[in-house]
């Protein structure tokens, strides 16, 4: 099964021997003590002072045994659990972004959360399970001590149920795979409703659509869970039926089919009672493992898809900042809808030098925020390549060469923590950008955490180009980070701001809607449709001329 793949991946061999060798000794020693009070009962000619002790040291055995192998294979297999899902989030960050886009922020989470849980859930069901299995064992082992041809007779009857208990199980196993399935799109829904309740509110058609829906495929989910646990249930039910059927023919069919005394089938229906709670309790761990088993599928697929176009790191630096020429040569990125329509950027030709201020600009859906993506490496190209001081940049360098860049996306997330930025006056820093920010009345810093990120969106901006600043690279990124400034505070970011980066001697790409501003740049460029318009130095175009004017007085 992957699921004990999994815990030997993650685990020491020797620990899992250990461990599992110790549950074995809990249920063998439970089987004994079975075995004792069977004696004792029966009358066995052995003294109770020698019964009593031997009952003594074996319950104490079967608690240390249980006790120590419980905890062990609990505390590797919830680490098991832990590493692959540090390992999945390790390879999610590793994986080409437009790998990642198409796979579907729903799809990684259900990953991350559910089937790691559902995982980890299960492990910690094994010990159990094992000590559990070896009672069963030690049982139908003692009870063939006691007559080889009732076990016989035993194991026949149970064999008659395997079928139709396997074809019950199978059948939950298949509905249990559907509902993980319909469980993406559960998270996809859930996503929307978390994300999107104030559009939903506004709406009461949209609204009444979405839940629609979102009744639709959790009613599915719901209905794929339950039939497969009526499945298990079912199985389940009827293997405990089974029992009462095995033990009616030891009670009643014994005598007509083998030569079985009294004490011999008082043995019998003794074990089997006992085994009714471990086998019961084995039966019911089945859709558990079933479901883990789906989980470590679903996992393994996600992982070696990601892992296929994993991004490796160079193992030289790249860039810095002392760079003297940046070029997209022949570039060009095709996006592929579903329906068959398609988008293409380029192929672009583009050079760019130390110190500049370029703006970015065309419609939506031109190609900026793609062409920016590319810059950044976040985008492998299909054509083109991308060089930096006459090198190609090959797969292997994007990692060290996104280190040239500050950016500041539009969908950008903000961490509470100044994650990568350690270093012993960072706090004081960041008070001084917090205060050029307008922020110093709103947010703390302390020990590199910020004290709040529950600000309007434009305030949330200022403090994602708060980490661009601490970060300080060679090369500044701005997708349109004024569109949620206010007047006052966007006349401040283009007109003192900007400025005050290139007189840095920092590299600026901007792209913006704020024609009147586009003057204090160098250059711009400008697309449509994935080409490109013009590019030109901005006296060479009407921004050029015109005024900027005043500077608004700015409020905090």
């Amino acid at each position: 099964m992957k699921l004990f793949a999994v815990l030997r991946r993650y685990a020491p061999l020797s620990v899992i021997l250990v461990s599992t060798l110790v549950g074995v000794v809990s249920g063998l020693a439970s089987t004994a003590l079975l075995i004792t009070i069977d004696k004792t009962t029966s009358g066995d000619p052995i003294t109770m002072s020698t019964m009593a002790w031997r009952f003594a040291g074996l319950a104490v055995l079967v608690a240390i045994s249980r006790f120590t192998s419980s905890i062990v294979l609990m505390t590797i297999g919830a680490r098991a659990a832990t590493t692959l899902q540090v390992e999945l989030a390790r390879r999610i960050l590793r994986a080409p972004l437009r790998r990642l886009e198409e796979v579907g922020s729903h799809r990684l989470t259900a990953s991350l959360i559910d089937d790691v849980m559902e995982v980890s859930q299960t492990m910690t069901m094994m010990p159990n399970t094992l000590i559990n299995t070896v009672v069963v064992l030690g049982s139908l082992a003692y009870m063939a001590y006691l007559s080889l041809p009732m076990l016989g007779v035993v194991l026949g009857v149970m064999a008659l149920g395997v079928g139709t208990y396997r074809f019950a199980v199978t059948a939950g196993a298949l509905r249990q795979r559907r509902a993980r399935e319909r469980e993406d799109e559960l998270f996809e829904m859930l996503r929307g409703l978390t994300s999107g309740t104030k559009e939903l509110k506004m709406r009461g058609p949209r609204r009444d659509q979405f839940l629609g829906r979102f009744e639709g495929i959790a009613s599915g989910f719901r209905g794929l869970r339950v039939q497969a646990q009526k499945f298990f249930v079912g199985a389940a039910t009827w293997g405990h039926l089974l029992f009462f059927l095995v033990i009616g023919v030891v009670l009643y069919g014994a005598p007509d089919l083998v030569d079985l005394t009294t004490k011999a089938r008082n043995g019998y229906l003794f074990m089997l009672l006992y085994m009714i709670g471990p086998l019961q309790a084995v039966l019911n761990t089945i859709p558990d493992l079933s479901a883990a088993e789906i989980s470590i599928r679903k996992i393994e697929k996600l992982g070696i898809s990601l892992l296929e176009q994993e991004e490796k790191d160079s193992p030289e630096p790249i860039g810095g900042p002392s760079w003297n020429r940046l070029e997209l040569v022949d570039l060009a990125h095709t996006y592929r809808g579903e329906d068959g329509d398609q988008f293409t950027l380029g192929p672009l030709h583009l050079a760019f030098q130390p110190g500049e201020m370029v703006f970015v600009i065309g419609g939506n859906g031109s190609g900026k925020t793609t062409l920016v993506k590319l810059l950044l490496g976040l985008y492998v190209p299909e054509r083109g390549e991308i060089r930096l001081d006459g090198r190609a940049l090959s797969a292997t360098d994007l990692n060290a060469y996104r280190q040239m860049f500050s950016v500041v996306f539009s969908d950008f997330y903000l961490f509470s923590d100044l994650y990568g930025l350690e270093s012993p006056d960072l706090d004081d820093r960041a008070r001084l950008y917090l205060a050029e920010l307008r922020l110093k009345h709103k947010v703390r810093i302390e020990n590199g955490r910020l004290s709040t990120t529950d600000l309007s969106q434009g305030q949330r901006k200022r403090l994602a180009l708060l980490t661009a600043y601490l970060e300080g690279a060679p090369i500044f990124v701005f997708d349109e980070w004024a569109a949620d400034q206010d007047p006052e505070f966007k006349a401040v970011f283009y007109r003192e701001l900007l400025p005050d980066l290139k007189a840095r001697g920092k590299t600026i790409f901007v792209i913006s809607h704020d024609d009147r501003y586009y003057g204090v740049g160098d250059r711009i460029i400008k697309l449509e449709s994935g080409q490109i318009v013009y590019d030109r130095p901005i006296g060479q175009t009407e921004y050029g001329l015109a005024p900027l004017g005043a500077i608004p007085e700015v409020t905090s």
